[in-house]
């Protein structure tokens, strides 16, 4: 009977095992990339708003036309992060979450995502309203024409000037719960990277 090799290892796995392992435990890099342009562009374009009775006149009009052009810019890139996570199952939650946490997450995510949206669409309105839209045309970072709403547009002034008004109510108030929801998200995010040791960050982070 031959003698065993005691200094013989054991065939180590698949190499891909691993890695696979890893990659479906965070998100795709296209996943990864369109969060992060879209949190870099409501950041700028919210706190580049924020000082707009600080600037001088020259620059209201176009920081004004700049913050339109960002939102713009941000109710694609949302679209296209939606139609993105159809196709592409996003990572699920760890198992050690308890349920009510995982329900309160996707429920979050929903409403971020649908506040995302609706500020842009919100203040799109609110724009295609503005009675002197006729004489000052929309486009986007001044290179590209982007159309106002021709049904907002074409409504009596009376009509126009209350959407007007309304819109930019719920526009303001939007990005309110825009606030709340950002410090909601980022404060479960620290929660479960730092007091449940989970590597909740790792999950959206590159490399």
């Amino acid at each position: 009977m031959p003698t065993p090799n005691l200094c013989e290892k054991p065939m180590a796995e698949a190499p891909s095992a691993l890695p696979e392992d890893n990659r479906m435990s965070r998100y795709s890099g296209v996943a990864m990339a369109l969060h992060w342009l879209v949190a870099l562009l409501i950041l700028g374009n919210l706190v580049m708003i924020w000082f707009i009775d600080h600037y001088p006149d020259a620059w209201v009009r176009p920081v004004i036309d700049l913050h339109k052009s960002i939102g713009i810019t941000v109710l694609g890139l949302v679209l296209l992060r939606i139609l993105w996570r159809i196709g592409h199952r996003p990572p699920a939650l760890p198992a050690s979450y308890p349920r009510a946490e995982k329900l309160a997450a996707h429920a979050a995510h929903a409403l971020l995502y649908a506040v995302i949206l609706l500020l842009p669409l919100t203040g799109w309105i609110h724009d295609s309203a503005w009675k002197d839209a006729p004489t000052h045309p929309m486009s986007l970072y001044g290179l590209v024409p982007w159309p106002r709403i021709a049904l907002i547009m074409h409504q009596p002034a009376a009509a126009k000037e209350a959407l007007h008004s309304l819109f930019f109510a719920f526009h303001k108030y939007l990005a309110y719960l825009l606030y709340a929801l950002f410090v909601l998200h980022v404060g479960a995010a620290l929660k479960h990277q730092f007091l449940d040791k989970e590597p909740e960050l790792q999950r959206m982070l590159p490399g």
